[in-house]
């Protein structure tokens, strides 16, 4: 379920966007990332059943407005950490009355950035 980070996220899908914005269940995993969350941290906060949650999950990644990091653990096992990837969408209509969706997204410190190119690496090797 890990997004690419090398993937162009400038151009996210207007359906996915609009569609997980207005889910509930969306919405209501979003207010309870204030901090970076697993899934496991996720079902015990918002009170959604864990199936359901990891469809959500899914769902906020695939609209490009969850960003999927790699925890690892001091026992060598690693989970899946969620944090929020917007600080704004944006959607507007061009003079042919198409709607446009843009995102505006936290700034990505040089250590995350180089994180994730290193795990598309190793899942190539």
């Amino acid at each position: 379920m890990v997004r690419d980070p090398l993937a162009d996220a400038d151009d996210p899908d207007l359906d996915a966007v609009l569609g997980a914005l207005y889910d509930d269940d969306c919405r209501t995993i979003i207010e309870h990332l204030e901090e970076p969350r697993t899934a496991r941290e996720l079902v015990e906060r918002c009170d959604i059943p864990r199936s359901t949650l990891y469809r959500k999950l899914e769902q906020l990644t695939d609209a490009t407005l969850l960003y999927e990091g790699t925890e690892i653990r001091s026992d060598g096992s690693h989970a899946s950490r969620y944090e929020v990837d917007f600080d704004e969408v944006v959607i507007t209509r061009d003079g042919a009355s198409e709607l446009d969706v843009e995102i505006e997204r936290p700034a990505r410190h040089a250590d995350e950035r180089l994180a994730d190119l290193w795990s598309e690496v190793k899942k190539e090797i």
